[in-house]
């Protein structure tokens, strides 16, 4: 006789109960740090504070560029200026040397002049002390003579006024000339001289304003940063905030979920025997879904991002931007996901393995695909209802007995 005691199927029911428990994932709670209200609304006044003064140093920076391109016109105009009077200038100077010349042209007529009353005086001496027109009248020695006396005087007598009078002039044009070309060329030097001031004035007035410029836009960009760095910190707060809100809310529907116990049991089904990811492909995979569960992205059937994802979508388009590019890898429906990855055990999941759901149980009617984010959690695109999520591994039914590792 068999001695059957009537606690032992309750001691089994236990055991078995106690078994899976120990080698189910714990249900997470929620281990994102939680922003309160007053850091958020701390990390916001830092941000006006830093926008203020961004848009202050913005002004600041628009006044002076906008003076400095004043200055720069300024600038260019007493540029022009300067080589307008440079060419003057040349003109002037070629005026000059075409006077100068004019001028020791005059000079040679004046010594030819001065020679020629030489010459006069001194025929005069040779051919008496006065050489006057009575002298010779009575000195001829003859009628001929004296024809001949009186027509040398009225020779001389013009060749002495023609000489005076070109030696006069000469002398005047020669002064003339040496004094226009000596005034035009100080006045246009004096000129140029003043222009190249104005310009120097100006080139610096522009120099020291584009240092200035330079200056107020290092202060703007170093303003952009802070602002963009308070800005990333406000805006991280706000998203751990919502992720805690999110972990608590669904680790107390996970708690609440009957659908644990339903996971379907293992028929021996395998998949690959290699593994084709990295630990800092998975690591990428899970950022980039987080990224897009907290970006509120919509769920659309078919699609595979940026705006919008399925299911799948969303492991192929986190994998893809993983850096995952081997040849075979293609936008895939669930259940071939499931034959294109590694089996791993609960008990071994690590974040960035694939979690599956069939409707019996088996690979063809495979009909969900999520990325585990660790602690029994997941990263999803569900349903075009409830879109993008962060959710408890078993708050879907029909999980598959093992995971799968890409």
């Amino acid at each position: 006789m068999i001695f059957r005691s009537k606690r032992l199927p309750l001691f089994v029911a236990l055991t078995v109960a106690l078994f899976a428990i120990s080698t189910a994932p714990q249900i997470a709670e929620a281990k994102t740090r939680k922003p309160s209200l007053a850091e958020i609304a701390a990390a916001k006044q830092v941000e006006i504070a830093k926008q203020q003064a961004a848009s202050a140093a913005a002004a600041k920076l628009n006044s002076a560029t906008k003076t400095l391109n004043q200055l720069t016109s300024l600038s260019d105009a007493a540029r022009a200026r300067y080589q307008q009077a440079l060419k003057e200038l040349a003109i002037a100077i070629t005026v000059a040397q075409v006077a100068a010349a004019h001028a020791a042209e005059t000079q040679a007529a004046v010594a030819d002049a001065t020679k020629t009353i030489g010459k006069l005086a001194t025929n005069a001496y040779i051919m008496g002390s006065g050489f006057t027109d009575l002298e010779s009248v009575l000195h001829a020695s003859g009628p001929q003579d004296l024809v001949d006396r009186l027509s040398t005087l009225n020779s001389l007598g013009a060749n002495n006024s023609v000489a005076l009078q070109r030696f006069q002039m000469a002398s005047t044009v020669a002064k003339a000339a040496k004094k226009a070309a000596d005034d035009a060329k100080a006045a246009q030097v004096a000129a140029t001289n003043k222009v190249a001031a104005a310009k120097q004035a100006a080139d610096d007035a522009k120099a020291a304003q584009a240092k200035e410029v330079a200056r107020l836009g290092a202060i703007q960009n170093q303003l952009a940063k802070e602002l963009a760095s308070a800005r990333k910190i406000r805006l991280t707060l706000e998203q751990q905030r919502q992720l805690a809100i999110l972990e608590e809310a669904n680790a107390k529907i996970a708690s609440q979920t009957k659908g644990q116990a339903r996971v379907w049991p293992d028929r021996g089904f395998k998949g690959r025997t290699t593994i084709r990811s990295t630990d800092k492909i998975r690591t990428a995979a899970v950022t980039y879904a987080k990224k897009q569960v907290l970006a509120r992205k919509p769920y659309v059937w078919g699609a595979q991002g940026p705006n919008s994802y399925d299911c799948s979508g969303l492991v192929y388009a986190a994998y893809k931007a993983a850096g995952l590019g081997y040849p075979n890898w293609s936008r895939l429906n669930a259940a071939l996901y499931f034959v294109d990855s590694k089996r791993i055990p609960f008990a071994q999941l690590i974040p960035g393995d694939l979690l599956f759901y069939s409707f019996d149980g088996s690979v063809q009617n495979i009909h969900h695909i999520t990325i585990y984010a660790g602690d029994g959690m997941m990263w999803e695109a569900n349903s075009k209802g409830k879109g993008l999520l962060y959710s408890n591994m078993y708050s879907i039914a029909g999980l598959m007995p093992s995971g799968g590792r890409v």
